[in-house]
């Protein structure tokens, strides 16, 4: 009788482990091997020759995140001139992926970039897991990465913007961006996104910027000891600070819980429009924690000053996210 019930026990214990998701796994795409190298080739026009030659390059991939069992769009993004920011039109671009369950990096092919200088390569649905993208210029070799995450529905998430809210006020990250600093962060807010983490969250970055800071921001994330992704950036943002701040985060907030099924367990921010677009998004008021002189409005809760008393009280008794390692 006794074995039996143990070994109904072990049983019913295998099956809530199948049934749960795993955590995200950080640590295969930080472990690549060796990044694969196109055969260069010269560029199919003069002027992307000519505008290689003057300008550093300043490509971008837009992280991307599905379901399981969804299809995924990887975008890249290539110019040149951190000011200028010219297009590179009509050239080729390789393309590789490497993540969870993969010994090698695999090659997806390459694409033409167009008159925007973007490439867009569809990808069937994969495994859940981390993967790191990396997307090679061949007329010259310059390279960039981005990631692509895949979930199970359900996954636990906590959610942070970046300027004014890890950062010390909005404006840290165009004085990065210009070489005249390394924006500051709050008291605490690395640890507070590495304790998530290390709890097992799914941690998603989604900030105003628009999308010709990613390099900058993920340099910046670097230097924070800080994974530098999931990582939203605004897409369609022109000049340093788009107007379209609520609708952009709006949408992508419901995007998160609706399509990919996201359960967004926390928000971080520290403006208005964080308020707004959290609130419009389906994210509890009880758990939208808001840095600055808006802490604590519309029924949003106050991180502090910095996040050194939040880091030692709510992050430490949060538990750990509804997921096997």
């Amino acid at each position: 009788m006794t074995r039996r019930i143990s070994l109904a026990i072990a049983l019913a214990l295998a099956g809530s482990l199948t049934a749960q998701a795993a955590c995200p796994d950080y640590t295969t795409p930080q472990q690549a091997p060796a990044a694969p190298k196109p055969a260069k080739k010269s560029f199919r026009h003069l002027g992307s020759k000519i505008l290689s030659g003057l300008y550093q390059p300043w490509h971008m991939v837009h992280d991307t995140l599905v379901a399981q069992g969804q299809s995924a769009t990887l975008v890249g993004k290539f110019d040149y001139d951190a000011v200028l920011h010219k297009d590179l039109e009509d050239e080729r671009v390789h393309v590789y992926l490497y993540g969870t369950g993969m010994a090698a990096w695999e090659y997806l092919g390459s694409q033409m970039t167009n008159s925007d200088g973007k490439i867009f390569v569809t990808l069937g649905p994969r495994p859940a897991g981390e993967y790191k993208v990396r997307m090679v210029v061949e007329g010259d070799g310059s390279a960039v990465e981005g990631y692509l995450s895949v979930v199970e529905p359900g996954r636990d998430t906590v959610l942070f913007d970046i300027d004014g809210t890890l950062t010390i006020n909005d404006f840290e990250a165009y004085a990065d961006y210009a070489g005249l600093k390394t924006a500051a962060a709050y008291y605490y807010a690395p640890e507070t996104v590495r304790a998530y983490q290390q709890k097992g969250y799914q941690i998603i970055y989604l900030t105003a910027r628009p999308y010709w800071v990613t390099r900058d921001a993920r340099e910046w994330f670097g230097k924070q000891n800080l994974l530098g992704w999931h990582y939203r950036s605004n897409p369609y943002g022109d000049g340093p600070i788009p107007p379209n701040t609520e609708e952009h985060k709006t949408n992508y907030v419901r995007y998160l819980r609706e399509t990919v099924g996201l359960n967004i367990v926390r928000a971080y921010g520290n403006a208005t429009t964080d308020i707004a677009a959290y609130a419009n998004g389906g994210i509890a008021k009880a758990e939208t924690w808001i840095i600055g002189q808006h802490a604590g409005k519309e029924g949003t809760r106050s991180v502090g000053a910095d996040y050194s008393y939040h880091y030692s009280s709510v992050v430490a008794a949060t538990p750990p996210a509804a997921c096997r390692r």
